[in-house]
C-alpha cells in the first residue's frame, strides 16, 4: 500500500499510512482536488477559476487558498505534490495509489483482459459515485464536468461486474453478489440480467429464473423497451439444459449480443454489422443543456455516419427520447443493445468553439476515441462542418480498427460474415500477394455466410484489382473478376459508397475513365465523407485527369482520414499530379513521403524514384531504383508506364526520368 492514497469514488478521502487526513470543510477545495488529479495535463489557473466560482470578490484569491490548503495535505518535505508553473496548476500523483487513476488505466487496458484478482480489486475501489455527496451551487461548468466523469465511472464499475461474473463458476456466492450489484448499476442492461438467470439455472433455481424474468419484463415493459432478445435468450438456455447439463455460464452470456428480434416469433439471427449509437451533444451556454446547435450538430453526425453503411447507426428518434429522460451514454448504449456510443459537448467561449469528442466500446466501458477541437468561428456553419468531417470519418475508422484487430484473435473457423470481412481487411492492408490470397479467401468466407454483405464484395473485387496492378495475376482476368464482384456490389446495396467506389476502381481498370469517373463522384455523392473515394478521384485524375482536382481530392482524402491504411496512395497520387503541372520539386517531396509509409508496396518506390529523377535528386532516385530491383531484377521503364494510364505528356515526362537513372 502507498503512504499516500487518495479515494475519489465515495466521499472524498486522503489517506497517508491508512491514517485519515483532516480537510477543511470546503466544498471548492475537493472539487478541485477531484478535477487536477483526472486531468490528464496541468490546467491554467483561469480555466479553474472559470470551473469552481461563480464571479466571486477575488477568485484566484480563493484558488490560492485552496492550494495551499492541499500542499498542506498532499505535499511532504522531500516531495511536493502540488505543481504550479506559470500560470498552470497540476498534481503529482506518481506513487500514490488514487482509486478513479487506477479504474482509468484499466479502462484504457480493457477491462476484459484483466485477472480475477486485479477485477477483485477494481470493484473494491467502489465505494461510492465520484466525490459522492458533493453538490456545488452556481458552477455549471464543474457540474457538467462531474455528471460525465460520474457515468464514465458507473459504466466501468459495470463492465468490471460483468467480467467478474463471467470469470466466477456458476452458482458461487461471490458470483451472486456481484450479479446483484451489477444488475442494481445496470437495470436495463440485458447482459446482467442474462447473467443471473444463467447463473440460477446452473444450480437448478428455475422457478426463481422465472420469477426474477417476469419481473424484468415488467421493468423493460414500463420504459417501453423491447423485452424479446431476452425471453429468447432465456429460452435459448432453457432449451440448452433440457438437452444437456449446463457446464457453465459465459457462453451463455456471450452470446447475448447476437441475439437480435424483430418480433415476438421471430427467429434469433445473428447481426452482420457493428452498431452505434449518437448521443445527443450537450451544448455547454451557461448550464449543460440540449438544444440549438448542439442538437443539430449530432443530426448531422448521425446522418452522416449512416450514408457511410459501414455499420447500424441507431436512428435519431430514439437517441434523443433516451436524452429527454436523461439517461447517461454507455446506459443508453447497454438499454439500445449497440456496441459503441459517441457523446460530446459543444462550447462557445472567448471566440472559440470547442467541441470534444468520446467513442466508448459499450461493453467494456473503454474509451476507443476521444478528441477535442478548437476553431476560431469565424463561420461557424463552416466550422461545424469541417468538425464534423473530422469527427464522423475518425468513428468509422476506429470502429473498423477495433473490429479488424477482434476478429484477428478469433479462430478463423468461428468467424461470423462481419468478423471474417474484417479479417479479410486485416490482411488486404498488407499489400503483398500472399496477404492478399488471404484478404481474398476471408472475403469469400463472409459472403458464403451472408451473400447480401455488399461491403464484402467490394473488399473482393479490391484484391482482384490489387492482382491486376500488381500483376500478381493475369490482368485480363483479375480485372474481369474485379469488375464482376462490384456488380454484385451494387446489385446488393446501390446507395453503399463503397460498391460505386469498387466499381470506378474497376472501370478504371478496362481503360473506361469516363465511367470510372461518374462512378467514384457518385461514391462521394453517396458520402462525402467516404475518404476512399476522394483517394480514388485523385488516383484517376492524377494520371490523365485534372491534376489540380486531383490534388485537392487527395489533400481532401487526407483530411478525412489521417492515418488510413491507403495513405501511402493518396501521397503517391499528388505526387504524381506535381509531376503533370511541372512542379518536380513539389512532386519529389511528396513522393518520399508516400515511399517512407511502412506498407508502401514496389510501385510506391517506383513513383518516388522517377519523381526524384525528375526533380535531379539522382543519387536518391536511383537507391530507390536499386531497392526495387533486389525484389524485380527486371523492372524498366515500361513496367511503370503499364501499371498506370498516364496520357502522353506525362508518359514522355517518365520516361525522361527513367533514363537518368538507368530504368529505361
Amino acid at each position: 500500500m502507498p503512504r499516500l492514497s487518495v479515494r475519489l469514488l465515495g466521499p472524498l478521502k486522503i489517506l497517508r499510512d491508512d491514517v485519515p487526513i483532516a480537510l477543511p470543510a470546503s466544498r471548492k477545495l475537493r472539487a478541485l482536488l477531484a478535477y487536477l488529479a483526472l486531468a490528464p495535463y496541468a490546467v491554467g489557473r483561469s480555466r479553474l477559476c472559470e470551473l469552481l466560482w461563480d464571479v466571486p470578490n477575488d477568485p484566484r484569491g480563493e484558488l490560492r487558498w485552496c492550494l495551499s490548503k492541499l500542499r498542506g495535505a498532499l505535499d511532504t518535505p522531500d516531495r511536493r505534490r502540488v505543481r504550479t508553473q506559470g500560470d498552470t496548476v497540476a498534481l503529482d500523483l506518481d506513487g500514490c495509489l488514487v482509486d478513479a487513476l487506477e479504474i482509468s488505466r484499466a479502462a484504457a487496458q480493457g477491462i476484459g483482459t484483466l485477472d480475477v484478482e486485479r477485477l477483485r480489486t477494481l470493484a473494491g475501489f467502489f465505494a461510492g459515485d465520484l466525490l459522492d455527496g458533493l453538490v456545488l451551487e452556481r458552477s455549471p461548468l464543474f457540474d457538467s464536468w462531474l455528471i460525465a466523469q460520474r457515468r464514465r465511472f458507473h459504466a466501468c464499475h459495470a463492465a468490471v461486474l460483468e467480467q467478474l461474473a463471467v470469470n466466477h463458476p456458476p452458482g458461487s456466492p461471490e458470483m451472486s453478489t456481484h450479479l446483484d450489484r451489477w444488475i442494481e448499476l445496470a437495470p436495463f442492461d440485458m447482459r446482467a440480467h442474462l447473467a443471473l438467470l444463467s447463473n440460477l439455472a446452473a444450480h437448478g433455481a428455475i422457478g426463481a429464473a422465472e420469477t426474477h424474468l417476469a419481473s424484468a419484463a415488467r421493468l423493460f415493459q414500463s420504459e417501453a423497451l423491447d423485452f424479446a432478445p431476452l425471453r429468447a435468450a432465456w429460452q435459448a438456455i432453457r432449451d440448452q439444459q433440457s438437452g444437456t447439463s449446463l457446464k457453465a455460464q459465459p457462453a451463455c452470456l456471450s452470446a447475448l449480443p447476437q441475439l437480435v428480434t424483430t418480433s415476438d416469433d421471430a427467429g434469433a439471427v445473428e447481426p452482420s454489422q457493428a452498431s452505434l449509437a449518437v448521443m445527443p451533444f450537450v451544448e455547454e451556454a451557461g448550464e449543460g443543456t440540449r438544444g440549438g446547435l448542439a442538437d443539430g450538430f449530432t443530426h448531422d453526425i448521425i446522418t452522416r455516419l449512416a450514408k457511410l453503411r459501414d455499420f447500424f447507426v441507431i436512428a435519431r428518434g430514439s437517441v434523443f427520447a433516451l436524452a429527454r429522460m436523461n439517461i447517461a451514454p454507455e446506459e443508453a448504449g447497454r438499454r439500445l443493445n449497440v456496441d459503441y456510443v459517441a457523446t460530446g459537448t459543444v462550447r462557445s467561449t472567448a471566440g472559440r468553439l470547442i467541441v470534444s469528442v468520446e467513442l466508448i466500446e459499450v461493453r467494456t466501458a473503454r474509451i476507443v476515441w476521444a478528441e477535442t477541437f478548437e476553431r476560431r468561428p469565424d463561420d461557424i456553419f463552416a466550422v461545424l462542418d469541417d468538425i464534423g468531417n473530422s469527427i464522423v470519418s475518425s468513428i468509422s475508422a476506429e470502429i473498423e480498427t477495433v473490429e479488424r484487430n477482434r476478429a484477428m484473435l478469433k479462430a478463423p473457423n468461428s468467424l461470423n460474415a462481419w468478423e471474417a470481412y474484417h479479417r479479410g481487411l486485416w490482411h488486404m492492408y498488407r499489400f503483398t500477394q500472399a496477404e492478399n490470397e488471404q484478404a481474398q479467401h476471408f472475403f469469400a468466407t463472409a459472403l458464403r455466410l451472408d451473400p447480401t454483405f455488399a461491403r464484402a464484395y467490394a473488399g473482393l473485387s479490391f484484391t482482384h484489382w490489387q492482382n491486376a496492378f500488381q500483376r500478381w495475376g493475369d490482368r485480363d482476368r483479375e480485372s474481369a473478376l474485379a469488375y464482376e464482384s462490384a456488380g454484385h456490389s451494387l446489385l446488393v446495396d446501390d446507395h453503399n459508397p463503397a460498391a460505386h467506389w469498387a466499381m470506378g476502381r474497376a472501370l478504371w481498370l478496362r481503360g473506361e475513365q469516363d465511367g470510372s469517373l461518374l462512378e467514384l463522384e457518385r461514391a462521394v455523392d453517396l458520402s462525402p465523407n467516404f475518404a476512399l473515394g476522394h483517394y480514388a478521384l485523385s488516383f484517376v485524375h492524377s494520371q490523365s485527369g485534372d491534376p489540380q482536382a486531383a490534388i485537392s481530392s487527395s489533400d481532401h482524402s487526407r483530411h478525412l482520414s489521417p492515418f488510413d491504411p491507403l495513405l501511402f496512395g493518396m501521397l503517391g497520387a499528388r505526387a504524381m499530379s506535381h509531376v503533370r503541372l511541372g512542379q518536380f520539386d513539389e512532386a519529389a517531396d511528396w513522393a518520399l513521403k508516400a515511399a517512407a509509409r511502412p506498407n508502401a508496396h514496389t510501385i510506391i518506390l517506383a513513383i518516388a524514384a522517377h519523381c526524384l529523377a525528375l526533380a535531379g535528386r539522382l543519387d536518391e532516385a536511383r537507391g530507390f531504383a536499386a531497392a526495387i530491383r533486389k525484389t524485380l531484377p527486371d523492372y524498366r521503364a515500361d513496367d511503370f508506364i503499364g501499371t498506370f494510364r498516364f496520357e502522353p505528356d506525362a508518359e514522355a515526362l517518365f520516361r525522361q526520368g527513367a533514363r537518368r537513372i538507368g530504368l529505361a
